[in-house]
């Protein structure tokens, strides 16, 4: 009995850690109708994560989305740092020869004095980037898609697979908050 609470908790933890799933790399390359089908999934991620936090009281901001995990707002700031260096990233590989990037330390970044400000400047800040970067993907032919980048933990990342992986990281961080927003006792 005692086992399964306990299973039962971690399997609890564990949804809220991946409530989407973990990314499952697609087949490369991708085709065009799913690719198109990305795109338009990171150009509309802004709006839909914005129309989860908006409506979070400060309580539920400052709330994390799991025990141990970020808070929401944590969560807010980090996405379009994240995206910032998907941007990057995209335009790194587009104008060098498979560059190595550089990753940065996302949970030291979460504890900077910014990650505690008001939410409206990283959600302006994720519209902009997300303008530009669907600007340029829907650009791009189908064979610069086939450029990639040297993640020193990751190896050789392919921009049609670092685009699946960031649709993906925006449907993975607005379902964090809607965790959050779903709990009633925590307004």
């Amino acid at each position: 009995m005692l086992i399964d609470l306990i299973e039962e908790g971690f399997d609890r933890m564990m949804d809220a850690r991946y409530p989407v799933g973990k990314f499952q790399r697609p087949a490369l390359p991708i085709d065009a109708e799913m690719r198109r089908s990305l795109i338009d999934e990171i150009e509309r991620m802004p709006a839909a994560f914005e129309a989860v936090v908006v409506a979070l009281s400060d309580k539920q901001l400052d709330t994390p989305y799991r025990p141990g995990g970020w808070t929401v707002r944590q969560v807010v700031h980090h996405v379009p740092e994240s995206h910032m260096n998907a941007y990057v990233r995209f335009k790194l590989a587009l104008t060098e020869d498979t560059p190595t990037i550089k990753p940065y330390a996302e949970d030291r970044w979460a504890e900077l004095p910014d990650a505690r400000a008001p939410i409206n400047l990283s959600l302006d800040l994720l519209k902009a980037i997300h303008r530009r970067w669907v600007l340029l993907l829907r650009a791009l032919p189908a064979s610069e898609f086939q450029k990639a980048y040297n993640h020193p933990e990751l190896g050789i990342v392919p921009l049609d697979a670092a685009l699946a992986l960031y649709a993906w990281h925006g449907r993975h961080h607005t379902a964090h908050a809607r965790l959050v927003a779903d709990r009633v006792d925590s307004r």
